[in-house]
């Protein structure tokens, strides 16, 4: 990817910015032909500034520059000044240019909300290829497409990486992509100037408010992907949400919905839960699934939504939704050989870790005990911490609090947050473990056959980040089966 986006700022700047309507408020050039120009872009991050960089971009060979404030004395520099309204956004744009379009192309649905993104655009994925409808993948876990395979950085990528590999995948004919959209991508304009054909909301909960001002500041940013989609396009919204119709409320898209309670164009039922799967009913055909919860058959039914929208038929539809495992890190379980359940799963968000341990503890029988490893990241929401705290202890027989990430921060600072939460009367079914693999130890240890032990908020995550920056590897699954197996 590096070589990539050091041959993007090779351009035409009037083929990458042709017909757009990037808010271009100043060009410092009259007439003349500007081709083939070494081109740099100037955006405000959450701790630099790319403005800051400008001399820096020229002495290493910049010729125009794109940015939203003009230096002092750029009238007498012999480069080209574009001042536009967002950096950001023109990055999109010229990005989408670059690549010819690549989204105006290809189907690309996305999947946003709190939860569930991950899941419905894996299986998504897993799906459409096991039906032979050859799609692509651009998730929080990783980049896929026929044999190319990348780990991802963030949930939604920067518009270049986004653009590349809607290109490669037209190159390999692939018609389809799933790909989520996190209320950062979106923010940030990461997806600007990408033509979506479908878009899916699964819900909105506490989350992400240490970037977001308010949680109607998070809403409506997630509400502008809706606005944004076109009249040839699509939305599918979980209409059991209570954010679902405000989501769509202007948008040009088609709109469908999907419900487990209320009257929909796709419904669904849960008939018998275990820990190995579930029986649903889905438009009035039965279907085992080897994933478990409630919020698993929210997501299994916005799949099957997904499948008749496509006209695909409904028996080999639901025989292929039957044979799809669980995503990585999202309720991935074994049995230990001292007959123990161990669960690892992403619950990171407080509706994701109650919707976790309320599915767990309704499967369960009375005489096991339910064990749960969690922590809260650093640097991040601090207000969800009393409140996964409360949840946790709550809904567990034992909890053992223990870092997640702490980045920045002291561990035994966020654990004091998450500690706030948990009320007298459960004070007794805590404990306190800094190191994540002792914690895990501790759980084995506080454990009997037939118990079941949660190790939450890190899911698929192969590491762990320290202060300054530092990573450690850390698998959660690989930690646990070495430790519960010994």
């Amino acid at each position: 990817m590096k070589k990539l986006k050091e041959i993007l700022f090779k351009v035409n700047i009037d083929s990458v910015f042709g017909d757009t309507n990037i808010n271009v408020s100043k060009i410092t050039f009259d007439s003349r032909e500007v081709k083939d120009q070494a081109l740099f872009i100037a955006i405000k991050g959450h701790k630099f500034d790319g403005h800051n960089y400008i001399n820096q971009a020229i002495e290493n060979g910049a010729t125009v520059v794109v940015c939203e404030n003009l230096p002092v004395n750029f009238e007498k520099s012999s480069v080209v000044y574009i001042c536009v309204k967002s950096s950001k956004e023109a990055l999109s744009i010229i990005a989408s240019n670059f690549f010819d379009n690549p989204s105006s192309r290809i189907d690309l649905i996305g999947v946003t909300g709190t939860n569930g993104k991950t899941t419905i655009s894996s299986l998504l994925n897993n799906l459409f290829n096991e039906l032979k409808f050859e799609s692509g993948l651009i998730s929080t876990i990783s980049i896929k497409y026929r044999n190319y395979i990348e780990n991802s950085k963030n949930t939604t990528p920067d518009p270049i990486t986004i653009n590349f590999h809607l290109s490669e995948m037209i190159k390999k004919q692939i018609k389809v992509c799933f790909i989520e959209v996190s209320s950062h991508g979106i923010d940030q304009k990461r997806v600007e100037g990408i033509s979506f054909k479908g878009m899916i909301f699964t819900n909105l909960t506490h989350d992400h408010l240490d970037y977001h001002s308010s949680f109607k500041d998070y809403r409506n940013t997630k509400k502008l992907v809706f606005d944004s989609l076109s009249k040839s396009s699509f939305a599918l919204i979980n209409s059991d949400d209570k954010n679902a119709k405000y989501m769509v409320q202007n948008t040009k898209a088609s709109i469908y919905n999907y419900s487990l309670k209320l009257k929909s164009n796709f419904s669904c039922k849960i008939i018998e839960q275990q820990l190995d799967g579930m029986l649903l009913s889905i438009d009035n055909s039965e279907i085992w699934t080897k994933l478990i919860g409630k919020f698993n058959a929210y997501n299994i039914l916005a799949i099957y939504s997904i499948g008749k929208l496509y006209n695909i038929d409904k028996i080999n539809l639901l025989t292929s939704i039957s044979k799809l495992e669980s995503v990585k890190g999202r309720l991935q379980s074994f049995l230990s050989d001292n007959k123990v359940t161990v669960i690892i799963d992403y619950a990171h968000t407080p509706d994701a870790v109650e919707n976790v341990i309320s599915t767990i503890n309704n499967i369960k029988k009375s005489n096991q005990n339910l064990i749960t490893v969690i922590g809260c990241g650093g640097d991040r929401d601090k207000d969800k911490r009393p409140i996964i705290g409360k949840i946790s202890s709550d809904l567990s027989s034992k909890v053992i609090f223990t870092s997640d990430n702490p980045r920045s921060e002291d561990p035994k600072s966020i654990i004091n947050d998450m500690v706030k939460g948990v009320s007298n009367f459960n004070s007794n079914k805590i404990s306190i473990e800094l190191e994540r693999k002792k914690a895990i130890r501790m759980a084995k240890e506080n454990s009997h056959e037939g118990d079941i032990v949660l190790i939450a908020g890190k899911g698929h995550e192969d590491y762990q980040e320290l202060s300054n920056k530092k990573k450690i590897y850390f698998d959660d699954l690989k930690i646990a089966k070495e430790i519960f197996n010994k």
